[in-house]
């Protein structure tokens, strides 16, 4: 009877018992790590150890997460949703999770992002990855109300990479004060507006690979007022023309811009590796300022040719003319 009684005890009190692994996972207690990768599982496995910090979910086919999906695991400190199915997020999905520093939901396709979904009491995160996340670029509003209404006050690394985005939403960074590290390479971005980067105080801005033909000026003057920031903006089909000149003279003279072949800050005047649609090798970007006379304006090689042709067909018509008077009387 003892004995029995002893057995009972020891399996509801041991460790073992009271964190049992998922089938579907490998659990480590000493490095306080859970993976459950690439098991094809459609929800967040039940009965994950509360020892647990990293929790991996890479590479299921998980459709949906909510506030029952992480339950008891306030310890967790790095959680990755990567390479999922995942379309929607509840609200309150991520309220237990006091500690989350790192939070992974790349390569998904969220369409609902609910405004509530994050802890806007704790602002736990410090990174996250969003890149090739949204179903669409529409989806970018409900990410945007979900920023601004909290959460995210110790964000310091936000990767929107891959997203086909083709704005962004009024505020969308506005409570991000914390932000250094913003990533939007590979979307089809055309027009940063104005205070897009208002209160930010950037350190890493990659635009690469946008639908981007100019900045404003208030955009450059909020670039301007962030003293350590480096931007990448290679492979943009930048304009020439007379609204790119607040731009250009801006690349002329910042050493902010960074060149993406040598991982050197781009400095002095040279900013022809930027557009090099605008100028040739060896070429400066940049535009003149001092108001020319007109006809020298169209005086240029093209046009000289031009008015040469122009000439030889009025010397011609002239000499028709010249010969059909000469001959008139005769007949």
């Amino acid at each position: 009877m003892y004995a029995f009684a002893f057995v009972v005890l020891f399996s509801l009190f041991s460790p073992g018992w009271c964190d049992s692994c998922p089938s579907s996972c490998e659990c480590s207690e000493a490095a306080r790590t859970v993976k459950c990768v690439f098991k094809d599982v459609t929800e967040v496995p039940a009965g994950i150890p509360s020892y647990t910090r990293n929790l991996y979910l890479t590479g299921n086919s998980i459709s949906r997460i909510g506030p029952a999906s992480f339950r008891g695991l306030g310890d967790v400190t790095k959680l990755s949703l990567s390479n999922n199915r995942i379309t929607v997020i509840e609200s309150h999905t991520f309220a237990a999770l006091h500690n989350l520093r790192v939070l992974d939901l790349s390569n998904n396709g969220l369409s609902v992002i609910h405004p509530d979904s994050f802890n806007s009491e704790n602002n736990s995160i410090r990174d996250l990855n969003l890149s090739r996340a949204l179903y669409n670029h529409s989806a970018i509003g409900d990410l945007a109300a979900a920023m601004r209404r909290g959460g995210f006050g110790n964000l310091r690394k936000l990767d929107l990479s891959e997203n086909e985005i083709v704005y962004l939403p009024t505020g969308i960074f506005s409570s991000l004060t914390a932000l250094r590290h913003l990533d939007l390479r590979n979307n089809s971005l055309m027009v940063i507006k104005n205070s897009t980067f208002a209160g930010l105080d950037l350190e890493a801005l990659d635009l690469r690979l946008n639908a981007i033909q100019t900045l404003r000026a208030d955009s450059l003057r909020e670039l301007d007022g962030m003293e350590r920031v480096q931007i990448q903006m290679r492979d943009n089909p930048f304009v020439c023309n007379c609204g790119i000149e607040d731009f250009a003279d801006w690349l002329n003279a910042t050493a902010k811009v960074v060149a993406r072949q040598t991982g050197v800050r781009a400095s002095g005047r040279t900013a022809q590796h930027l557009a090099p649609g605008c100028a040739g090798p060896g070429a400066r970007l940049s535009l003149q300022r001092e108001r020319r006379d007109r006809t020298a304006d169209l005086v240029t090689p093209s046009s000289g040719v031009v008015l040469g042709f122009v000439g030889v067909i009025f010397l011609f018509v002239l000499y028709l003319n010249r010969k059909g008077i000469k001959s008139g009387p005769m007949n």
